[in-house]
C-alpha cells in the first residue's frame, strides 16, 4: 500500500513472516485482554462521559479483529491505526481531565497513556517504518525490539495495577 507507492519494500511486519505471524497472534490475545481491563475500569472507576467509554470500547473490539484478520491479508495491519487512535484518544481523555483524586490510581491512568501511546508510536516506527529504523531494531527478534516491548508492557501493567486500587477499597 504506502509502501508500494513509495517504491520501499514492503518491512516483514507488514508481511506473513513466521515470528510477525506468531507475534500478530500472541498481540491479538494480550490486546483482548489488556484493552478489555483498560475499559472496564474506566467503566467502573471513573466518571467519564460516554464517548470515552465507546472509545475505549471500539479499540477493545477493533484491536484484535484487525489483528486477527491481518493474519490471512497482512496489508489490513495498516487497519491497527483506527483502534490505537481510538485507545490513544479516550485515555488522553482521561488524563487531560477524568483523572481521580486520588494521587495513586490517577499515576495509573497515565501509566497507563504512556505505556499505549509508547505501543503506538512503536508500530508507527517499526511496522510502518514511518521514520528509518535503526539497524539494531530492524530484526524483529532484537534485543531493543524486545526491551522496548517490555517497556511498553511495563507500563501499561503497573498502571492497570495503580488505576484498579480504587476496586480494593
Amino acid at each position: 500500500m504506502i509502501h508500494g507507492a513509495l517504491r520501499r519494500p514492503i518491512p516483514v511486519e507488514l508481511s506473513a513472516d513466521r515470528h510477525i505471524t506468531r507475534r500478530v497472534k500472541r498481540l491479538a490475545a494480550v490486546s483482548v485482554v489488556a484493552l478489555g481491563l483498560i475499559w472496564a475500569l474506566a467503566v467502573v472507576t471513573l466518571e467519564a462521559p460516554g464517548v470515552i467509554d465507546a472509545a475505549l470500547f471500539a479499540g477493545w473490539l477493533l484491536m484484535p479483529t484487525v489483528l486477527v484478520a491481518s493474519l490471512v491479508r497482512p496489508d489490513l495491519r495498516y487497519g491497527l491505526v483506527l483502534p490505537a487512535g481510538l485507545v490513544s484518544v479516550g485515555l488522553l481523555s482521561i488524563v487531560a481531565g477524568r483523572l481521580p483524586g486520588d494521587p495513586l490510581p490517577a499515576a495509573g491512568w497515565i501509566l497507563i497513556t504512556v505505556g499505549v501511546l509508547l505501543g503506538g508510536l512503536m508500530g508507527l516506527w517499526l511496522w510502518f517504518r514511518v521514520l528509518p529504523v535503526p539497524a539494531g531494531l530492524d530484526d524483529v527478534t532484537s534485543r531493543g525490539r524486545w526491551s522496548l516491548i517490555a517497556l511498553h508492557v511495563a507500563l501499561i501493567v503497573a498502571g492497570l495495577g495503580l488505576a484498579a486500587l480504587p476496586l480494593g477499597a
